[in-house]
């Protein structure tokens, strides 16, 4: 199996899609790298299967012209993408590296009503000069912004000094080391880079988690893509807070820290953070991948819960969180999907769920053997849940469900913390493997393509849908 680092798990990137709008933005920078513009005159992107059934709703089409045009998902100003994408249908013109090239949105970009024979999200870059083919390039986006070529090369990608495969793998490891989760995972990643790249990593990672959270509390209106979905989190937040005034980010959470930490309170407060990263995601927002953009509010939920409303032990602690949590994502990439259009949304909030249990329950002093509990209590109460996005769009009903992931992720790991582990009946190994069975028996209009569900069973909200 491929070794993965926590740092691939997690990405900072655009949303409102990893597997359709991050993973399509790196293939287009990718099919770009070693293209020469010299003689270039057109590029076509065909896009298959998912990506082609929901790509206007998860912004495939925005996502690879940016991409074409060199634009990096971790840094571009999010509030110029809609004016960029609308120069490019203006003028009909795309510029690639240093070439200007003659574009049609609506014919260069072409919505297959297929699905692809390698993978529900394939897309195909061609590129021309005049009717002569010089250069094509297939990719699939396997989910979480991971990307693969047509024909991928099976190889380790790391070579770590304790891999990982499975639960028992990572059992082994932890009871030879008298040692926590994110012990043996910081061994791993100390191998792949210096300590002061991991800390600046993380220390990125968390805040663009931070910003994410604030910017969602403090941004109201409608979310965009006819649904008209009315963002929650900032309202919500201004009533938890008896509309309390502040000016940054800082601010606001100090004033956080101070509201009532009664169970209703704390349990508003939980979907609150989880909404706030959605809402933004839903609108093209920075956030980070955990493991995917569909299922990024559940992590960020569930580690405020820990740093606002438990003994929280500093800095050091957050990084045992995402280090674990990290982990438990990288278990199911391997073992099982992290893409919805491969497994439903199991393997997105599903996935998520697990990663924040376990994080959870080393940082509140479980063991490892614990931890992993947590995760299987999580994802086992997650198992055949469907991805049924209402227009394509990750709004309905995929912001609310990043609320109830965080919640069971807490309620799963307060159970692993007041058990014993050694009397558990499932493994999370075990479970890993069901979800891959569902996944593979899970009839395709479960799977990211609004053709099932939630997503035909509605009367229409509004007829310009």
């Amino acid at each position: 199996m491929e070794s993965i680092s926590i740092f691939d798990i997690f990405k900072i990137g655009i949303g409102p899609s990893s597997s359709h709008t991050l993973g399509p933005w790196k293939a287009a920078l990718a099919f770009i790298k070693n293209l020469k513009v010299e003689h270039l005159e057109g590029i076509q992107i065909q896009l298959y299967g998912s990506l082609s059934k929901t790509g206007i709703g998860h912004a495939t089409d925005q996502a690879v012209l940016l991409g074409l045009m060199g634009f990096d998902p971790t840094i571009i100003d999010t509030g110029l993408i809609d004016s960029i994408i609308q120069q490019v249908k203006d003028s009909k013109s795309l510029k690639v590296k240093s070439k200007l090239i003659p574009f049609n949105y609506d014919k260069d970009i072409v919505f297959e009503n297929i699905t692809h024979k390698l993978h529900p999200n394939t897309l195909k870059f061609t590129a021309f000069s005049k009717s002569e083919v010089i250069n094509e390039q297939i990719f699939i986006s396997v989910g979480g912004g991971f990307i693969e070529t047509e024909n991928p090369v099976n190889e380790n990608k790391y070579n770590l000094p304790y891999p990982i495969n499975n639960g028992l793998d990572v059992l082994k490891y932890t009871q030879e080391n008298s040692c926590s989760i994110s012990d043996i995972v910081l061994k791993n990643e100390i191998s792949l880079r210096p300590i002061e790249e991991i800390n600046a990593n993380l220390e990125r990672i968390l805040n663009t988690i931070l910003d994410s959270i604030y910017e969602g509390c403090s941004t109201g209106g409608i979310l965009p893509g006819g649904l008209n979905v009315v963002r929650r989190a900032k309202p919500l937040s201004n009533k938890l807070m008896n509309n309390a005034e502040y000016s940054s980010r800082e601010e606001w959470l100090e004033l956080v820290k101070t509201v009532p930490k009664d169970f209703n309170s704390v349990n508003k407060w939980i979907s609150c953070f989880a909404l706030a990263v959605n809402e933004q995601n839903a609108a093209m927002g920075r956030i980070v991948t955990s493991p995917t953009n569909g299922a990024a509010g559940v992590i960020p939920a569930v580690l405020m819960y820990y740093i606002l409303f438990c003994d929280y032990k500093g800095r050091s602690f957050i990084k045992k969180f995402l280090f674990t949590a990290g982990e438990i994502g990288c278990l199911f990439k391997k073992g099982a999907t992290i893409s919805a259009a491969v497994g439903g949304c199991q393997a997105e909030i599903g996935v998520s769920s697990a990663m924040a249990a376990a994080g959870l329950t080393e940082v509140l002093g479980g063991t490892p053997e614990q931890c992993l509990m947590a995760a299987e209590i999580a994802m086992e109460h997650h198992l055949g849940l469907t991805c049924d996005p209402i227009k394509g769009l990750v709004q309905v009903p995929c912001i609310e469900r990043n609320a109830m992931g965080a919640i069971k992720a807490i309620t799963a790991s307060n159970l692993a913390l007041e058990s014993d582990s050694n009397t558990a009946i499932v493994p999370l190994d075990a479970v890993i493997k069901t979800m891959w069975e569902v996944s593979v028996n899970m009839n395709s209009k479960y799977k990211e393509t609004s053709e099932g569900g939630l997503a035909i069973n509605l009367p229409v909200i509004n007829p310009s849908c």
